[in-house]
């Protein structure tokens, strides 16, 4: 077993490219050799869909991390016979790594009140491996859990469900939010995990005077290295730590101590704009908070590039490829228009991988079935300006058409200019000269 003891939040992506390199840290912090990696899949045994999230995530770690991840086989605890049971919490308990992510928190709470699932997790965090949750299983770990989709789907009035306070057991008194920067809504507010700003600020306010909230953007993760006492932001966004309204923004790239962190961060630090432009005529002026730490000096997986692979969702890496595509068409380069296709392609494998599907994947098809459509019409009509393509010749052309009208042979000129014209040049004389143009 590791000496390292990690845990890992992450606000979504967990099976996205954006977190590739925060799972493989994670491996690398346990150290040398392979390590025994379970999959918690309570969260989504509801799901008709759940074997198959089961698989695809199993196929993200072997295909994209580079380890072998086993699957608990626990969508359902509630009724479960007690051999089937104890078999799979044996098998958690022995796990180096557990990993959990999206799905129902309600529902997952539901399955695991009574067992010991909790306490496996604080084991995990108190001897040594690492625990990972994500999205719906993130929202379980602390002293409360929203209840997401009561509130957002079905109107419940905001309320708190009873989290698994697991993070308690290493001094952190918080409620976990996800999702903290979504801006699905569009035109109202869905940040918070789509509670909102005026959601959140009635469910903080019947929090215990201890207990402040954890943010965690999407496609970002925060590392805690509980040997090393330390909080690593990885990926797009940034940790928000919240009290009574007041936020503490710990942006991508930046490590914290953990003292710090179970501080509920500080105040009097340098102004962070954490201004949110998804929704317009929504201010929040818990938004605006204070910036934290020093700079890490690690790769936390930001993005600085412009190319489909590092984008934070397959619809950005769609767009960057078909404005890629454009640029390289314009310019008459089919390498460059054919590594835009190819790299689309390559974002639509990568991306199918992850479990929070949307109607991105079919828009980025049609994208790349309309490239290989143009790239097909290139083939044919050749992507090189037929101007620049028949110059030489039309200007050959209208040079022996100035000699014979020299020799005013007005004949043979016009004679020239009707073959010009026939084979689709246009030519016109004017004042300054002879001007020629395709299909005139």
């Amino acid at each position: 077993m590791s000496a390292a003891r990690l845990l890992t939040i992450m606000g979504s992506g967990e099976t996205a490219p954006t977190m590739v390199k925060l799972h493989r840290e994670v491996f690398t912090r346990l150290g040398a050799g392979r390590h025994r990696a379970v999959f918690l899949d309570t969260p989504f045994g509801f799901q008709e869909n759940a074997e198959e999230l089961c698989q695809r995530t199993v196929e993200y770690f072997r295909q994209s991390i580079g380890h072998d991840l086993d699957v608990a086989g626990l969508p359902r605890l509630v009724g479960l016979d007690t051999m089937h049971l104890e078999s799979a919490l044996a098998q958690l308990r022995r796990a180096e790594l557990l990993f959990a992510g999206p799905g129902s928190p309600t529902y997952a709470l539901r399955q695991w009140a009574g067992t010991p699932v909790a306490q496996i997790l604080r084991d995990r965090l108190a001897q040594a491996g690492a625990v990972t949750f994500s999205s719906a299983a993130a929202l379980t770990l602390g002293i409360r859990t929203v209840p997401v989709y009561e509130i957002y789907k079905s109107g419940a009035d905001p309320f708190w469900l009873d989290g698994l306070d697991v993070l308690s057991a290493i001094d952190l008194r918080v409620v976990v939010i996800p999702h903290y920067d979504n801006t699905e809504g569009g035109h109202h507010d869905t940040r918070f995990c789509y509670l909102g700003a005026r959601r959140l600020a009635e469910l903080e306010a019947e929090l215990p005077e201890d207990v402040f909230v954890l943010g965690v953007d999407e496609h970002t993760g925060v590392l805690f290295d509980l040997e090393a006492g330390t909080a690593s932001v990885w990926g797009r966004g940034g940790m928000t730590l919240r009290r009574h309204g007041d936020s503490t923004v710990v942006p991508a790239g930046e490590t914290v101590s953990m003292d710090f962190v179970r501080a509920g961060g500080a105040t009097g630090s340098a102004t962070f704009a954490a201004g949110w432009s998804g929704v317009p005529d929504v201010t929040d002026p818990a938004a605006d908070g204070a910036v934290a730490g020093a700079g890490a000096g690690t790769d936390t997986g930001g993005d600085d590039g412009g190319s489909p692979g590092d984008a934070a969702s397959l619809g950005e890496a769609t767009s960057r490829a078909e404005a890629a595509f454009e640029a390289a068409m314009a310019a008459g380069d089919a390498t460059g228009a054919a590594a835009a296709a190819l790299g689309l392609d390559h974002a639509i494998v990568e991306w199918s991988r992850d479990m929070l599907q949307s109607d991105e994947t079919d828009r980025a098809r049609a994208a790349l079935r309309a490239m290989i459509v143009r790239l097909g019409e290139a083939a044919v009509a050749g992507l090189a300006d037929p101007a620049g393509v028949l110059a030489p010749v039309v200007e050959a052309a209208l040079a022996l058409r100035r000699v014979v009208r020299a020799e005013k042979r007005y004949d043979l000129s016009d004679l020239l200019r009707d073959e010009l014209a026939a084979a689709g040049v246009s030519v016109r004389d004017t004042p300054d000269g002879v001007v020629w143009e395709l299909g005139g």
